[in-house]
Parts: C-alpha cells; structure tokens; sequence
C-alpha cells in the first residue's frame, strides 16, 4: 500500500504542476515582454530581462507551493480533510468549465478571461519595464494573477507532497516547480534559436482553443485522480 500511495501521490503532483504549466498568463506576459523589450533593447539586454522574468515566477511558484504545504500541515496534519478535499475537487470541476467555456475572450486574440483593469496593467507594465528588477516584478504580478486558478492546484500537489518521504518530498516539490516553469523555458529556447515572437503568437492564436481544452482536461483529470487517490488510502 505504501509503494501505491507514493505512486498516487507523485501523480497528483505531475498532474497539478501539468495543469499549472498549461495556464497562459504568464506565457503571455513573457511573449509581451519579448516584444516589447526586442524593439527598444539588444538581445543580450533582453536575455537579462527575460530571465529575471521567469525568476521572478519562479520565486512566487516556490514560496506559494511552500507556503501551501506548511499551513496543511499546521492546520490538518499530512492530509486534508474530506470536507476540505470535497471543495477542492469541486473546485477543479468549477474551474474545468470556466477554461473550457471562458478562459479565452471571444475574438481573434489569445487575450484571457480577466478583469480588464488587471490586464491593462500587466500590459502597461510589460511595456514599461526596463529594469531587472521590474522584470522580476513583472514575473511576480502574472504569476499572482493566476491565484484562481493556480491556488487549488498547489492544494492538491502541497497535500500530495505531505504523504511522502521527505526526499521524496523535495524531489517532488522541484519537479512540480520545473514543470509549471517548462513552458517560459521552452519560449526562450524557441526565441535564441531563431523564433520570432510574431510566429509564436501565430502559433498560440491558431491552437488557442486546444490549448484550452488540453488545460480543462488537465483539471478535470487532477479531480478525478484526487477521488481516486483517497478511495486507494481508504
């Protein structure tokens, strides 16, 4: 039973941190980023604001997964209550409906389903950084927009991650962090050899209602995983 908890568990953290990864808003932040910065900067300038970028959701991922766990832990011991594993199973289901019937705003445009005075802003400050540190910041602001989303699946992996041994536990915990960062890492791969910012929103704009479905399915299969996952331990 132990060996099947464990495999159930780095399930659970594979699928929330896939989840997170197929979430838009910090790739398009990046992409606005890589715009904006290509008309007004070199490329090796660029290549600092884009790092310090992906750090600074990088940091936000890391502390919020870390912070999630910890108050798990304090407040229900190595596993949430059925109660509180109801909601977030019933939230997953909320939200898999809200990506697959509003994630994207009607029109030709892969811009998201968010108040617009919070994409104005982030839009705003996309073109207005220069710095490093306001790259940081930058990466810190989109990643705190995905909190509606991003918040039950960090429940879900920070509960998985409480049920293993603790090396597995801080492998795990890096590998749900690498995965929810892959997609940054992989467009400034594609963007240093040889892709343009132009083909990759072409691309984005042309798959935009796969990338959709591909995320609410991800959720969906997270919910459903997570009842299984309890019915095992029982």
């Amino acid at each position: 039973m132990e060996g099947l908890t464990i495999f159930s568990a780095s399930g659970v953290i594979i699928l929330a941190a896939l989840a997170h990864a197929s979430l838009q808003m910090n790739l398009g932040s990046l992409l606005l980023l890589y715009h904006e910065s290509l008309g007004k900067h070199i490329k090796k300038r660029t290549k600092f604001l884009v790092t310090n970028y992906i750090f600074g959701v990088t940091f936000l991922i890391t502390t919020s997964l870390a912070a999630t766990a910890y108050f798990i832990h304090l407040f229900f011991g190595s596993s949430l209550s059925v109660v509180c594993l109801t909601i977030l199973v019933s939230l997953l289901v909320a939200l898999t409906i809200c990506i697959w019937l509003f994630y994207y705003r009607s029109g030709r445009s892969t811009e998201l389903w968010l108040p617009k005075p919070i994409t104005r802003y982030i839009t705003r400050r996309a073109k207005q950084t220069d710095s490093n540190i306001e790259a940081f910041a930058l990466g810190l602001l989109a990643s705190f927009a995905e909190t509606p989303f991003v918040i039950v699946l960090m429940l879900a992996g920070a509960d998985s991650l409480l049920k293993l041994p603790f090396i597995l536990q801080m492998t795990m915990f890096f590998v749900y962090i690498l995965i929810a960062i892959l997609p940054l890492v992989m467009l400034r791969v594609a963007v240093r050899h040889g892709k343009t910012v132009a083909e990759i929103q072409k691309w984005r704009l042309k798959n935009k209602n796969f990338l959709k479905i591909l995320s609410g399915t991800l959720f969906i299969t997270l919910a459903i995983f997570l009842v299984a996952f309890r019915i095992i331990q029982k």
